[in-house]
């Protein structure tokens, strides 16, 4: 998914819930930087451990002079996602340090990662849908697959993304969770056999209509 189709999703939202939900995908923009950029699994610990910890204290404590903290004690801890709920994020993505990333470790991945980060998503948005879940890990594990070198990791990656993003994309989405609807759609997009151009009319239309009509 690219940063155009995210925005554009992101305005899929009512304008006074945007900041909130704009936050909570900031913070997992940062998370997913750390392992971007961290070649050894020790340092990459100690990077995630800080923000655990640092999103633990945003309950008791005024966030630190770091734009990711502050919008998210400003925006998302009013709406009722504690701090600690979302240092739980950082499970995910500790699973993407060990030695082997296994079945055990995409699922698990999917799980504190993506599905999470929707459901909590889906909370502020006063949504609930068992089809959210899922599409949040589906939708990590499409983002997942395009990252990775080695073959059989990622098709596993690329299978679960499609049973899980197929199973959340049925039937009729609520007009409130339509945001996340367009995210599983865009990551859908990525993820098919012969993917359409990001940006191209055929995935911007499909938003659109998603948008329009929740299918």
């Amino acid at each position: 998914m690219t940063k155009p189709e995210f925005r554009l999703a992101m305005g899929y939202a009512d304008s006074p819930e945007r900041p909130a939900l704009e936050a909570l995908f900031a913070l997992d923009d940062t998370l997913a930087g750390i392992l971007r950029t961290t070649r050894e699994p020790l340092v990459g610990q100690m990077r995630l451990t800080w923000w655990y910890e640092a999103l633990g204290r945003l309950d008791t404590a005024p966030a630190p002079a770091e734009p990711v903290l502050t919008a998210l004690q400003a925006c998302v801890l009013p709406v009722g996602v504690s701090g600690a709920k979302l240092a739980g994020m950082i499970d995910g993505w500790e699973a993407l340090l060990e030695p082997v990333l296994d079945a055990a470790a995409v699922d698990r991945f999917a799980r504190d990662r993506g599905r999470r980060l929707f459901e909590l998503a889906g909370s502020m948005l006063s949504v609930s849908d068992a089809r959210i879940g899922l599409a949040g890990e589906g939708w990590a594990l499409a983002d997942l697959s395009q990252r990775l070198s080695d073959a059989p990791s990622r098709t596993l990656a690329r299978a679960r993304a499609v049973e899980a993003l197929d199973a959340a994309l049925r039937g009729h989405w609520p007009v409130k969770a339509r945001a996340l609807g367009a995210l599983a759609l865009s990551a859908r997009f990525d993820v098919s056999a012969s993917p359409a151009p990001p940006g191209s009319p055929k995935r911007v239309g499909r938003l659109a209509w998603h948008r329009l009509t929740g299918y």
